[in-house]
């Protein structure tokens, strides 16, 4: 199952240059790194990124982060992933220009 990360693009980038990223300065807040299924990504964009267009969409096999991953209630009660380590490139399985459109952000075919 593919999970999905939202980042600014200067965030993609040092990710892409380090190798590994501790998150946004939610997730450093948190402590964790949010992540959202294919249902919840939407919403997610719209309440967090309402007015950025700048952004990188990032898929994840969830499978692969094993222990790291956790199912926790967020946004109405929903369970959603949060990663409880680095996430590195390496965990990647392909990044994606989200551009904002005049409804909203613009996903790739096969997203939501």
């Amino acid at each position: 199952m593919l999970i999905f990360k939202i980042f600014r693009r200067p965030e993609w980038q040092a990710l892409q240059t380090s190798g590994r990223t501790s998150g946004a300065p939610v997730d450093l807040a948190d402590g964790f790194i949010h992540f959202s299924t294919a249902a919840q990504v939407t919403e997610t964009a719209a309440k967090h990124f309402a007015d950025e267009s700048d952004l990188v969409l990032v898929a994840v096999e969830a499978d692969t982060l094993g222990d790291a991953l956790k199912w926790e209630p967020s946004r109405g009660g929903a369970l959603f992933p949060h990663l409880y380590r680095d996430l590195t490139l390496a965990d990647v399985v392909w990044d994606k220009s989200l551009p904002l459109g005049l409804t909203g952000h613009i996903f790739p075919e096969g997203v939501v």
